[in-house]
């Protein structure tokens, strides 16, 4: 796909492709390109948004990403946190990987603290929808292993860190980090039955509502796993720090309230199941970001990335990832583990 795509490339297309949806005579103005591996178009008055992915950061052919992103979508969106998809734009010459037409969202980006227990409130919702038979879930990927499968991606991502030309604190910190998530998952995986989860949800991929209701967004890497990962990503530095918009660092109780918040809304039999693996796989979840952080480095220093289309973005990336390799950062992260502190407030 070109770099640049033009309304009329685009009207083009959808006359052509999207005779479902109301979208003939819509002006086509540009949401935002803010986002690494999708860029959304306001579709003039009806309500929708054109989705449309650049590349797929797990690798998959077109077709395959456009199915997976569409299933998300449609299974996600009975949660009345995530749009709904409305229709699929087929690949075609004009837009190499489809696209999908959903739902806009009427809202801002979060503001934290204050918007945590609606992003609480949102996980609880897209948690507790239906779990289809394991027959049933492809195309969405299943982490019936969530240990394994977590680490896996940190393995693979790891390989990337003496690219990153990493401080030897920094690197000193990974090697201990690695080694335990090694340990660790060797003991065997948690008794925690699977859910819809979003993987990627960093605060900037919510929007408020008028209401103050929450909605998350961007279904790409929705999957079956373990709501500890989803609840993590929200909270994390790494991951609060990630979008301009709504950047933040939170601190321990505010994260405490976040979890206790989510907890008290599942109902206690499923706290209890999720309670002793909170800290353990925020843990991993940390570690599984900041390996991505190295394959970034050593992957994209140059700006080839596809978010270097926003120079704003690709300015504030390249320099979060710079911060969270900084010696005091990692050790503010890993104080949430190795410190008791968080781990007593949620017990």
């Amino acid at each position: 796909m070109s770099p640049t795509l033009s309304a009329e490339q685009l009207a083009g297309v959808l006359a052509e492709h999207a005779a479902a949806t109301d979208t003939k005579g819509q002006a086509l103005t540009v949401l935002t390109t803010k986002g690494i591996s999708h860029d959304h178009w306001r579709i003039g008055d009806s309500g929708l948004v054109l989705r449309i992915p650049r590349m797929s950061q797990w690798g998959m052919a077109p077709d395959a990403q456009l199915s997976y992103e569409a299933t998300a979508f449609t299974r996600a969106a009975a949660s009345g946190h995530c749009p709904t998809l409305r229709d699929t734009v087929p690949v075609c010459e004009t837009l190499p990987r489809g696209a999908l037409i959903v739902d806009l969202i009427d809202g801002r980006p979060p503001r934290l603290p204050e918007d945590l227990d609606a992003i609480a409130d949102s996980f609880v919702a897209i948690h507790q929808l239906p779990v289809p038979d394991a027959a049933n879930q492809p195309p969405l990927q299943s982490h019936a292993a969530p240990l394994a499968a977590t680490l896996q991606v940190i393995e693979e991502q790891a390989a990337f860190l003496p690219e990153a030309q990493l401080s030897n604190d920094a690197r000193t910190a990974f090697d201990d980090e690695l080694a335990w998530a090694r340990e660790f998952a060797s003991h065997g995986e948690p008794d925690i039955a699977l859910c819809l989860v979003g993987t990627d949800t960093h605060p900037g991929n919510f929007l408020i509502d008028r209401t103050g209701k929450a909605w998350f967004v961007d279904l790409e890497k929705a999957l079956y796993g373990v709501p500890p990962i989803d609840l993590a990503h929200a909270t994390l530095a790494v991951a609060t720090g990630w979008d301009p918009d709504c950047a933040a660092r939170l601190t321990t109780s505010q994260t405490a309230a976040f979890y206790r918040r989510y907890l008290e809304r599942v109902g206690p039999a499923r706290a209890g199941e999720l309670r002793p693996w909170l800290i353990p796989l925020r843990r991993l979840t940390w570690l599984r970001t900041m390996t991505w952080f190295a394959r970034w480095q050593a992957a994209w220093q140059g700006g080839d990335h596809p978010a270097s289309r926003d120079a704003a973005m690709s300015e504030h990336i390249t320099a979060h990832i710079a911060a969270s390799f900084e010696a005091n950062m990692i050790a503010d992260a890993r104080a949430d583990w190795l410190e008791p502190a968080l781990s007593e407030a949620l017990s």
